[in-house]
């Protein structure tokens, strides 16, 4: 009954390509944005709440999104904060234990408009041959000159700051207030599993707003700085990049994920530019320099830094890569008790490679109090 009472609905890109498909729901609905693909198999939740994915359509490369529903723990916010979905088969009935509820009453609640039934497979390809894009998704399949009408003055997300439309207003903390480390973290849009990540290593966090200051900051007396992940163009991010720069001067240990890491790039004169299509998936092949281990990593992001820059700029080691492409995935900056990372450590999709860099920043940090003792 379901499949049957679905309306009509497209995807139709800035370039005016239409992908056609079924609306979720019965109400009519248009939703803006970037279109991209996110490869993981699982984790569709996280996805949705993840803020990094802020003004982007969602294209989810499983053939089935909804399967296991929804469950409260596995939000990396307080809402849905993609713009739109759309996928191949929608999973009305749930099968999960766990579920508190099905995924059609979460994005109901969350007032998103989900496409399904849709060539999934063609549509990837296609943004894969031409790059991310602008997009509509809507029911009104009937008005395509006035869509476009209205797509045309959707901005580009080359030079869009959004992270002032996720950050959190005020101050806040989180964990243990008798836990052994303090960290000041800025967010940009800061996942959930982050803070729970540095929780469960005995930190107790204090969450700045995007646009904090040291003084902020350092008001705190914290034993240590972190950057978050999140959405949009980092350059425009000013105040922030100037932060990193004056945490530096502290020399105090700072970590970054993210756009976290694309700020401290940034603040040390490495520029980042808008990928083809970006990396968004739970599989992706890193090469740890340091080690010379392989990494499978969760990655969510549009925009990388310049590896020309990188490799000119003395006072920076790049400490990881990209297999498939050689962008780079980690720097850390010499002479100085920081680093940060592209991917995101916290994801722990199944392998859990990466979140040994969370243990890495405790120990700078417990360094950092020996030798001032």
């Amino acid at each position: 009954m379901k499949y049957q009472e679905k309306r009509k609905a497209l995807i139709l890109l800035e370039d005016g390509t239409i992908f056609y498909g079924k609306a979720v729901g019965d109400k009519q609905s248009t939703a803006f944005g970037e279109v991209c693909f996110n490869t993981g198999m699982t984790g569709y939740q996280e996805i949705f709440t993840d803020p990094s994915y802020f003004g982007q359509l969602m294209v989810t490369t499983n053939a089935h999104i909804g399967n296991y529903g929804v469950y409260e723990e596995d939000m990396e916010s307080d809402s849905v904060k993609i713009a739109g979905l759309i996928c191949k088969n929608f999973s009305y009935v749930p099968s999960r234990a766990l579920a508190d509820d099905s995924l059609e009453n979460f994005l109901n609640k969350n007032n998103l408009f989900a496409i399904s039934d849709v060539d999934t497979r063609a549509l990837v390809s296609y943004i894969r041959d031409n790059g991310a894009m602008n997009a509509v998704i809507s029911t009104e399949v009937d008005d395509i000159e006035g869509l476009k009408a209205k797509l045309a003055k959707v901005p580009s997300m080359k030079g869009l700051e959004l992270a002032s439309r996720v950050s959190t207003k005020e101050p806040y903390f989180y964990g243990d207030e008798n836990a052994t480390y303090k960290i000041a973290a800025v967010d940009f849009g800061i996942k959930t599993n982050i803070l729970r990540n540095l929780a469960k290593r005995d930190c107790y966090i204090k969450v700045y707003p995007y646009n904090a200051t040291l003084e902020d900051l350092k008001s705190w007396n914290p034993d240590g700085y972190f950057f978050s992940n999140g959405p949009g163009d980092p350059e425009p991010l000013a105040s922030a990049i100037q932060l990193a720069k004056d945490i530096l001067e502290e020399n105090v240990p700072f970590f970054g994920i993210c756009l976290g890491h694309q700020i401290l790039s940034l603040s040390q004169g490495i520029s980042t530019f808008k990928m083809h299509h970006g990396h968004r998936g739970i599989n992706h092949p890193v090469i740890n320099h340091a080690t010379g281990n392989g990494e499978i990593t969760s990655q969510n992001h549009g925009f990388a830094i310049s590896r020309e820059d990188a490799e000119a700029n003395p006072d920076i080691e790049i400490t990881h890569t990209h297999l498939n492409d050689d962008t780079v995935m980690g720097i850390k900056i010499k002479g100085k008790n920081a680093f940060s990372v592209q991917y995101h450590p916290e994801a722990g999709p199944g392998p859990n490679d990466a979140t040994y860099l969370f243990d890495q920043f405790i120990e700078n940090i417990k360094h950092q109090k020996l030798e001032t003792v």
